[in-house]
């Protein structure tokens, strides 16, 4: 049973919202009282201090109704509320849904009144204490525009903290793209469960500080999630190693690459490897002169490419390999081996270009993992980025159905994904938050394809081992960030020595 964080679409969030027990009552309601007590911890909630200036703005939908909520608890706490309600026309209200209709009766029975417009400078308070955004929620189906684009620019102009209620306004809740506009909050309390355009693309800069509050819901039992969030709990798949233990029972890991030019992205893998640990590590190089050793990681050994996979348990396909024909025996070799295979760069770029080596891949009976980056995403799916981008979920999903292999769909917001399985009702993707914008160095692909293969070679199932060398590679360069190595300047040395250190601090040193 799997310890991670449930993560839903719209359609299922919408599934959970009518499978609530009516006992729970109005989740709009519960979804305002608890954004109201994140609005005031984020104003100061100070009695001595009453009186603040908050600006809601209020959509034409349920976000609003929230957002109405919101402003009755507010209004109750003393503070001066502002309330934009972005309905169109004189019958906009009769056009919210009926919650919503509710909310904005609560807020006029408070003694509240709506505004068509944010104040303009000087018409209104001198400063805005807080914004709470309420415009637009996980329905927002169509780029912003017009009026709706423009509260969304000012709310964005005014420099004041923002509470996003559910998601940022703008955001498409699915995929993390910005539709058009999208508000920047400080916070994002988001409701019932976590939505997956929260956690990748764009989502992220856009929510700010992410909250979950399940209203009283257990959603994971009321409708399967389609998607779950990796984080630390990863690290319970690899057990503590026991004390009669040798070299043999971590494993043997080939990395096959290192073409001439490219020397330095084989030794990086290699390295990952043996420093997150594997027993022995074998670099099968393709380069017409190689050096006797690793200065910098002697108990490295280096051979030819069919030495180095006759040796290994794990093979890794592809740091500096290049496209050469020797490249393309080589790794011709590497699927035909009967051995787990982690496929990254130039091997991706090859089987994008081949349909042989993309049957090659598909009909392997071993363990594959795939690592691409977006640009190699769309050269295997034969798509522009854009559109790998447009939904990284749906592209990592289709790399993994397609080429029969584990995929991670590297980014803001990593996909992690397996193809289609015996249980339909199990997850088939996970989204890592971990790692920040250091990452955005050379050598960091190779790093993670060491990792992964370490861990392979160590025992564990193909996709414990991707998500844990997943997120342990962002945690390394979170580690990295906060002791000052971070992230402007991060390189993959430093991450493979932090991802050491994260992985022993589980306790699972030898």
């Amino acid at each position: 049973m799997s310890s991670f964080a449930p993560i839903y679409t719209s359609a299922t969030i919408r599934q959970l919202e009518r499978a609530a027990p009516a006992e729970l009552g109005s989740l709009m309601t519960r979804a305002g009282q608890t954004a109201a007590a994140h609005a005031r911890r984020m104003l100061g909630a100070d009695p001595q201090r009453p009186g603040r200036n908050v600006l809601i703005v209020a959509g034409p939908g349920n976000n609003g109704g929230d957002a109405f909520e919101v402003a009755v608890h507010l209004k109750a706490s003393l503070y001066r509320i502002t309330v934009v309600f972005a309905g169109a026309g004189e019958n906009a209200r009769q056009r919210l849904p009926d919650d919503a209709k509710r909310a904005y009766a609560k807020w006029e029975a408070a003694g509240g009144s709506v505004v068509a417009d944010i104040p303009a400078p000087g018409t209104g308070p001198a400063r805005w204490d807080l914004i709470v955004d309420g415009l637009f929620g996980i329905g927002l189906g169509r780029a912003l525009e017009g009026r709706h684009a423009r509260l969304v620019e000012q709310i964005n102009a005014l420099r004041a903290p923002v509470l996003a209620l559910d998601i940022p306004s703008g955001l498409n809740g699915d995929t993390g793209a910005v539709m058009g506009c999208a508000v920047r909050a400080t916070e994002t309390i988001t409701f019932i469960a976590l939505k997956s355009g929260l956690l990748t693309l764009d989502g992220p800069d856009h929510c700010g500080l992410l909250h979950c509050d399940p209203l009283g819901l257990a959603p994971a039992s009321l409708v399967a999630p389609p998607g779950e969030l990796l984080d630390a709990s990863a690290r319970q798949a690899l057990a503590p190693r026991p004390r009669n233990f040798h070299k043999g029972n971590a494993g043997k890991v080939a990395v096959i690459g290192g073409a001439d030019g490219m020397l330095g992205a084989a030794f990086l893998a290699g390295r990952a490897a043996i420093r997150t640990g594997a027993g022995k590590v074998f670099l099968g190089l393709l380069a017409t002169e190689v050096p006797a050793w690793d200065p910098l990681q002697p108990e490295l050994m280096l051979r030819g490419p069919s030495a180095a996979m006759a040796e290994a348990s794990v093979i890794v396909a592809g740091p500096g390999l290049g496209q050469s024909e020797a490249a393309d025996s080589a790794l011709r070799s590497a699927l035909a081996a009967e051995r787990p295979l982690v496929l990254d760069a130039d091997a991706l770029n090859l089987i994008a270009g081949d349909a042989s080596l993309a049957k090659l891949t598909t009909r392997r009976n071993a363990a594959t993992l795939m690592t691409p980056h977006p640009a190699e995403a769309a050269r295997l799916l034969g798509v522009p980025t854009a559109e790998v981008q447009r939904d990284r979920i749906a592209a990592a999903l289709a790399i993994a159905a397609r080429y029969n292999s584990i995929a991670v769909l590297k980014g803001n917001g990593s996909i992690v994904a397996a193809p289609p399985g015996p249980s339909p009702a199990a997850p088939g993707w996970w989204i890592n938050t971990s790692g920040n914008p250091g990452m955005a160095s050379a050598g960091m692909g190779d790093a993670l394809a060491g990792i992964a293969a370490s861990l392979l070679a160590q025992g564990l199932h193909t996709l414990a081992a991707l998500q844990l060398a997943t997120w342990i590679h962002g945690a390394a360069a979170d580690e990295c960030a906060a002791l000052g190595n971070g992230p402007l300047g991060t390189t993959a040395t430093d991450i493979i020595d932090a991802a050491r250190r994260v992985l022993n601090r589980a306790g699972n040193a030898a």
